[in-house]
């Protein structure tokens, strides 16, 4: 299977922001779960926001009300819109699906620092 594709990562100053976009093939979009993971040096990968195909979206405690999550079944892609960035949040971001296993792209890294 191919592997999700994510980018839009970079350097932003804190209070700042950034938007992820991962394609992904079209039968594992429009069947699956889609989520991002982020992955901080030292730490375990967590999971960061997750929508499932029929539009129910949860995020984790530390990112709720500054990240959103979407996705855009025209172009096959999930989007995470990052707002008011801060240093805890750097990180290598991933999306995948929880339904699937093994099923991990490259990431891309965001750092927020000033």
């Amino acid at each position: 299977q191919v592997q999700p594709v994510e980018s839009g990562g970079g350097l932003v100053q804190p209070g700042g922001s950034l938007r992820l976009s991962c394609v992904v093939s079209r039968s594992i979009f429009s069947s699956n779960t889609m989520a991002w993971y982020r992955q901080a040096p030292g730490k375990q990968r967590e999971l960061v926001a997750v929508t499932t195909r029929f539009g129910r979206i949860n995020y984790a405690d530390s990112v709720k009300g500054r990240f959103t999550i979407s996705r855009d079944y025209a172009k096959n892609t999930v989007y995470l819109q990052m707002n008011s960035l801060k240093p805890d949040d750097t990180a290598v971001y991933y999306c995948s699906s929880p339904d699937i296993q093994n099923y991990w792209g490259q990431g891309t890294q965001v750092t927020v620092s000033s």
